[in-house]
């Protein structure tokens, strides 16, 4: 009996304990699950002249359409930091930005899409917004890395990266050498070497640039994109005409082709053979299709979307019929009670003639 007894009052300790143990750690995996979060403290309307300190050049955003900007500061208990949202016209004008300003000194954010941090401050692009987050003096990586994730998540939504223009061969790129640009003026600063007036910006023309690695030297791709054949081949015979591609052969030589309506230029390549491997590298496919389903849809949700309009015009029209048809009877009954004589009113009876032949 007393060892029945002893073996009783054991257990209860046990569950006891482990009962104290489990809310102990309940309790410290709440501590961590509080942890403080970066807040939006103020924003304030500015213009792109007003934020020229914090290294924007007011002519190349405006030529890729930013129409607004603001200055937002966050803060995180005793830290803070300041942050320029432009809104562009689309993601690719604001995927545009963040090619343009990037630079060889900024790496990807580890874990993190279409974000760059340098030493000073970092560029990301969501959406139609693009950012520039400046970074304190006195801040961790960790926590720079924790105020990025709380400004702009992981990534773009599917949709966004949908609309996003082709990208180029990824081996053996230099980082931060990409640009993306849609006129003139940011083609002179991402790319001074090559006359912009070319290009074919007033005809919808659209420009990447990147440079390569190579024993020789660094190479530069260049891709452009028109909006018809007829454009391309109109574009690219100026450029030969003034440039003298593929006539020429040495550290000046330009290399290039046309296909379809892309043009693609290769820069201080040392022979022709290099500058077709590295034209070569880039897969170009175009698809033109009336029945294309737009980003993030599916067939089933085009296929319903189909019937529900078909739907909607059916009953549309029962609809029109049958105020028709009210509006035919009030105007015969007050043309009888008005005009009584008129033929609107009589009808048929009224209007037509009986010879009552036998």
């Amino acid at each position: 009996m007393k060892f029945v007894t002893l073996l009783s009052i054991t257990l209860w300790a046990m569950l006891a304990s482990a009962a104290a143990v489990a809310g102990s750690q309940r309790a410290t995996m709440l501590n961590l699950a509080t942890l403080p979060k970066w807040q939006l403290e103020n924003r304030q309307s500015a213009t792109l002249s007003d934020v020229r300190q914090f290294g924007v050049e007011p002519a190349v955003d405006a030529e890729y359409g930013v129409t607004r900007v603001e200055i937002r500061t966050y803060r995180r208990e005793n830290q803070t930091l300041q942050a320029v949202v432009e809104k562009a016209p689309d993601p690719s004008s604001a995927y545009g930005l963040l090619t343009f300003y990037q630079n060889t000194l900024m790496k990807p954010e580890k874990g993190m899409k279409l974000v760059m941090v340098g030493p000073d401050q970092a560029l990301l692009a969501r959406g139609a917004f693009f950012a520039r987050v400046m970074r304190p003096a006195k801040i961790s990586d960790e926590d720079f890395h924790s105020a990025l994730m709380a400004i702009a998540g992981e990534a773009p939504s599917a949709d966004d990266m949908a609309l996003l223009p082709p990208s180029l061969p990824p081996q053996g790129i230099i980082p931060g050498s990409l640009k993306y640009v849609l006129g003139p003026v940011a083609m002179q600063r991402a790319l001074p070497s090559f006359p912009a007036d070319l290009v074919g910006f007033q005809k919808g023309a659209e420009l990447e640039a990147a440079q390569y690695e190579h024993a020789g030297g660094p190479l530069t791709l260049i891709f452009i994109d028109y909006p018809t054949n007829s454009i391309a081949r109109e574009c690219f015979g100026a450029m030969t005409q003034r440039l003298g591609i593929n006539e020429k052969s040495g550290p000046d030589a330009l290399y290039g082709k046309i296909t379809g309506s892309f043009v693609l230029l290769v820069q201080d390549a040392p022979s022709k053979l290099v500058a077709d491997h590295l034209m070569g590298r880039l897969t170009i496919e175009r698809e033109v299709s009336w029945d294309q389903p737009p980003p993030g849809s599916t067939t089933v949700v085009q296929m319903l979307r189909l019937i529900v309009g078909n739907i909607v015009l059916v009953l549309l029209l029962i609809g029109m019929a049958a105020l028709a048809g009210i509006l035919l009877v009030v105007s015969r009954r007050l043309a009888a009670k008005w005009f009584p004589n008129s033929d609107w009113a009589q009808g048929y009876e009224g209007s037509i003639i009986r010879l009552n032949l036998k």
